[in-house]
């Protein structure tokens, strides 16, 4: 059976507060209050990216468009940074550190760039040095196209291997019965690089004729959450579905992950999704999806110290629901579901700093911090 047709009848037999019998409940626990929240960067519209510098700094994207390098309790912003789309989704977006950052030097980012000659903006990835304040050594390594003038589904997170490898998301940009299903079209995808921007000989596509050589996996929706699994070994992503049908996902070259012929989400109106070929035949079905969708934003793995209860969870913020949500594995199964920080805003980023500490970005608030009471 489809997982449209799973989905339909789920939310016409069932209300859309029930979850699926294969997917745990969303609980409350009571153990949240061991847990302090520290303000630690205030009043950031959208902190989408965040990094810490080898100087102890913090380096924020809010989406609007400033680079923020917060030093010693003080904000200033970047100088030198890209013309970005600041329009709905669109802005500056990522960041993530080169693996060997502290010895070269490489911060990469993405973000929604007007560079084309069509009206719009369509997602970016590039890599700078950032010096006294000042961004230098900019180096656009890839540039999806066409621009489009829609403002949603950027995609965008960013993430190394332990092989040096660089992935980047990208949202199918709002068209969904275009660009996720054609692999000679941007978006809908993740892609791989090499380092300095350049395509590995073995990325699935490589060779095919009109391809998109960059990309590695096709058919995601709008993937905002992206972990390299430190014991697996492998890139898990997350992404946003319509009403509902948000997933994870493990990318694996060459795989198509369904959006949107394979859905466990229906049209806003409550209609179901209709295509062609409504089926999961030759799709890698997600680890776990979520029924209704919490609009996942960041991703974040737990391996400090700092939280025990916590080592091995996977964190994941809620744009609907205000909340951050903690995952407890069992192998690739998600076996309970916990809301952290209820009604705390909604939540764009979380990250585990090199402290150990979790921090979550917060929409109208700023980077946040949490500290085990002990």
């Amino acid at each position: 059976m489809s997982k449209t047709l799973i989905t339909l009848l789920f939310f016409i037999v069932f209300s859309s507060t029930i979850f699926a019998q294969d997917q745990p409940n969303l609980v409350n626990d009571s153990k949240v209050d061991l847990v302090r929240v520290e303000t630690v960067v205030e009043d950031v519209i959208s902190p989408w990216g965040l990094v810490f510098l080898k100087d102890g700094s913090m380096l924020i994207t809010d989406r609007g468009g400033d680079l923020i390098l917060f030093k010693d309790g003080k904000k200033t912003i970047v100088r030198n940074t890209p013309e970005v789309y600041a329009n709905n989704q669109g802005g500056l977006l990522d960041l993530e550190l080169h693996p060997d950052y502290l010895n070269n030097g490489w911060i990469y980012m993405s973000y929604s760039s007007t560079e084309g000659e069509e009206k719009g903006a369509h997602t970016a990835l590039v890599r700078f040095k950032l010096v006294s304040g000042l961004m230098i050594q900019m180096e656009t390594l890839y540039k999806a196209t066409p621009n489009t003038t829609k403002g949603h589904h950027f995609g965008s997170r960013i993430e190394f291997d332990d092989k040096g490898y660089v992935y980047l998301t990208i949202g199918e940009r709002g068209e969904r019965d275009v660009n996720p299903q054609d692999i000679k079209r941007d978006g809908g995808k993740v892609y791989r690089f090499y380092d300095d921007g350049s395509i590995p000989s073995d990325n699935p596509y490589v060779g095919v004729a009109g391809a998109k050589e960059a990309i590695y996996s096709y058919g995601h929706r709008n993937p905002q959450g992206m972990i390299f699994h430190p014991q697996r070994k492998e890139i898990w992503v997350h992404e946003h579905g319509p009403r509902g049908g948000d997933e994870i996902n493990i990318v694996k070259a060459g795989k198509n992950y369904g959006w949107p012929i394979s859905t466990y989400g229906i049209n806003y109106s409550g209609t179901p999704i209709k295509s062609d070929t409504d089926q999961t035949e030759g799709i890698e079905m997600p680890i776990h999806y979520w029924l209704p969708s919490i609009a996942p934003s960041g991703m974040a793995m737990v391996t400090s110290n700092k939280y025990p209860n916590w080592k091995g969870n996977i964190l994941v913020g809620s744009l609907k629901f205000a909340y951050l949500e903690r995952l407890v594995l069992d192998g690739t199964k998600v076996t309970y579901r916990e809301r952290l920080l209820k009604d705390i805003g909604r939540v764009r980023n979380v990250r585990q700093g090199p402290d150990g500490y979790i921090y979550v970005g917060v929409e109208g608030k700023g980077i946040l911090r949490l500290v085990p009471k002990s």
